[in-house]
């Protein structure tokens, strides 16, 4: 594996293939994020886009990300604080750029995914998780409102009761229960999350790359639109894949009995 640097020293890049995967590297704040390190992994998101044909975002062992840091610059002050700020400015763009990604999108998740990180942690295409793992909207513990497109994520993940009783005591969800409600892919030994993301990595980087960025966008779009936009983008979605050479490809494989060789 390549490893590259990154604008920030609290994010740890490694390419293995065609599979690039972002690391949250500041086990001292279990990956808690401040404005700097939520532009710096936009950036480093998009870049990484250009060059791979499916994204990871991992943490550490203990924990994905503890949420939003609150003793830089998210710190209530004396003055006026505009705490939307620091969502307009930074995390709004950041889950934008995750919807938009033209690439797969895989979160490999242990300990602790809070505040901030449950959001980051529920955009992932495929979300796995150790059995140690939990999700935590730690907002009202603090006084604030969940963020990072919470509320949007969960309602359509478990559904508005489930979402609200999440949001509103702010209590650990358990992975094995957040497996059981539909709010992640796989479950699986906290020491085997990583070569799961890795190996779904590798069997997405080795896909049809145009059809599953159609796929994608299909999908985010289908979460907002009524049946019948959701067949019209369909239409044209399938128009872009049906002129790629990956589709010429896969009906000779199918024809041929083979495997596919996309060429992405």
């Amino acid at each position: 594996p390549m490893t590259t640097s990154t604008l920030d020293d609290r994010l740890a890049v490694t390419r293995e293939g065609r599979v690039s995967t972002v690391r949250l590297n500041d086990p001292k704040t279990l990956n808690s994020m401040d404005t700097q390190m939520a532009l710096s992994l936009r950036e480093v998101l998009r870049a990484e886009a250009k060059v791979c044909s499916c994204i990871i975002l991992a943490g550490g062992e203990r924990g994905f990300c503890s949420g939003a840091n609150l003793s830089g610059d998210l710190a209530p002050g004396d003055g006026e604080l505009d705490a939307g700020q620091t969502l307009e400015d930074a995390f709004n763009p950041l889950v934008e750029t995750i919807r938009t990604l033209p690439v797969p999108f895989i979160t490999a998740v242990r300990g602790a995914a809070a505040g901030v990180g449950a959001s980051l942690a529920m955009s992932g295409d495929i979300i796995i998780c150790g059995r140690s793992a939990y999700f935590l909207e730690a907002f009202a513990r603090i006084g604030l409102v969940p963020d990072g497109g919470a509320a949007w994520l969960l309602t359509r993940s478990v559904g508005r009761v489930r979402a609200m009783e999440l949001m509103l005591l702010a209590e650990k969800l358990p992975a094995d229960k957040a497996f059981d409600w539909g709010l992640i892919t796989r479950l699986v030994e906290d020491n085997a999350v990583e070569a799961e993301a890795m190996a779904i990595a590798q069997k997405l980087a080795d896909g049809p790359t145009r059809a599953l960025a159609l796929t994608r966008q299909s999908a985010w779009a289908a979460a907002d639109s009524s049946f019948t936009e959701t067949l019209q983008l369909e239409r044209v979605l399938q128009r872009d894949a049906g002129n790629h050479p990956d589709f010429a490809e896969g009906v000779a494989a199918f024809k041929e009995k083979r495997a596919a060789r996309f060429g992405g």
